[in-house]
C-alpha cells in the first residue's frame, strides 16, 4: 500500500509546496482535491496541468482525484449541487464537474476518481431513481477519461454505509462504481468492527481514506485524537489484498498541516515496523 495525503488538508500551502512537503516526508501518493485554491477545474490551464504532472512525476507521487470541494460549485451552499439535487440542471453541473476532474486526472496520471452521492434534501418518490441514475451517469462520465470511479459512503448522504453501497452495486451491475472506503466513517456509522467490514468489502476497494475519529462523531481528527485502531485497520486492508493509496484526509487541519503530516507518518511507520 502507498502512504498518501489529501490536499484538502493543505489549503494554507501553495500546491507545489504542499506536494514537496509530502514527498520530503516520505509520502508516495497524493489525493488531489480540485478546489478554488488548488487546481480549480474551471480555471486552471492546460499548461498548469502539464507542469503539475511533471512535478508529480519528479516527486514520485501517485495521484488520485478527490471531488469533495466544499464551495466550488456553489459559494453559498456547502457541497451543492449533488447527484441528489432535485433540480436537473444542478445535477448536470455536478456531472460536468466530475467529467472535468476526470479529464484532469487522466492528464496527471491518476487511475481513480473518488465521489459521493450527496444529501437528499428533498426526499420523495423519485429519490431512488435520482440516486441510481445519478451514480450511473457519474460512473460513465469518469470512465470517459479512463479512470476508475469509486463511490465513497458518506455519513448523512444518500449512500452512507458499506451495506447501502453493496445494495447500489447490486442494482447497477456493470454501471456500478468501485468503493472509496473512509475508515473514519466506519466509526461514525457503525456497521460492526471496522476490520470485519474491510474483510467483507475488500475486493471492491479502489481508494482508501484514513484519519482518526470518535465513534458516532463525524469529525476528522489527527491521529492520536480519536478511537481508530490504526494497526488493526491497516492490517485488515493489507490482508484484503488492497495495494493502492491510503490517503489521510484531514480537511480541518490545514492550519497545522506540518504537525498533522508528521503524525500520519508516525502512524504509518509504527504499523510498518510491526507488520
Amino acid at each position: 500500500m502507498l502512504l498518501g495525503y489529501n490536499t484538502s488538508g493543505l489549503q494554507n500551502h501553495r500546491l507545489d509546496e504542499a506536494l514537496r512537503l509530502l514527498a520530503d516526508s516520505g509520502f508516495a501518493a497524493v489525493a488531489l482535491t480540485p478546489d478554488v485554491g488548488h487546481l480549480d477545474p474551471f480555471r486552471c490551464s492546460a499548461r498548469e496541468i502539464e507542469e503539475l504532472a511533471g512535478l508529480l512525476s519528479r516527486l514520485q507521487l501517485q495521484p488520485v482525484i478527490e471531488t469533495g470541494a466544499r464551495f466550488l460549485l456553489d459559494p453559498r451552499h456547502k457541497h451543492e449541487p449533488t447527484l441528489m439535487t432535485a433540480d436537473a440542471a444542478g445535477r448536470q453541473r455536478r456531472l460536468e464537474f466530475y467529467r472535468r476532474a476526470a479529464a484532469i486526472g487522466r492528464d496527471l496520471g491518476a487511475q481513480v476518481l473518488s465521489f459521493w452521492a450527496g444529501i437528499d434534501h428533498q426526499p420523495g418518490p423519485d429519490s431512488a431513481s435520482r440516486l441510481d441514475s445519478g451514480v450511473a451517469a457519474a460512473v460513465a462520465a469518469v470512465r470517459e477519461s479512463g479512470l476508475t470511479p469509486a463511490l465513497e459512503p458518506e455519513p448523512g448522504m444518500a449512500v452512507e454505509t458499506v451495506q447501502q453501497f453493496s445494495e447500489l452495486v447490486a442494482r447497477l451491475g456493470s454501471e456500478a462504481p468501485a468503493l472509496t472506503l473512509d475508515i473514519g466513517h466506519l466509526y461514525v456509522v457503525w456497521e460492526g468492527p471496522p476490520a470485519e467490514v474491510i474483510a467483507r468489502c475488500g475486493s471492491q476497494i479502489a481508494q482508501v481514506h484514513l484519519e482518526d475519529m470518535r465513534r458516532g462523531e463525524h469529525v476528522h481528527l489527527v491521529p492520536g485524537e480519536g478511537e481508530v485502531d490504526f494497526d488493526a485497520v491497516l492490517g485488515a486492508l493489507a490482508g484484503s489484498g488492497y495495494a493502492g493509496p491510503v490517503c489521510f484526509e484531514l480537511s480541518r487541519s490545514s492550519h497545522e498541516a506540518p504537525r498533522a503530516v508528521a503524525a500520519c507518518v508516525d502512524v504509518w511507520r509504527r504499523w510498518r515496523g510491526g507488520s
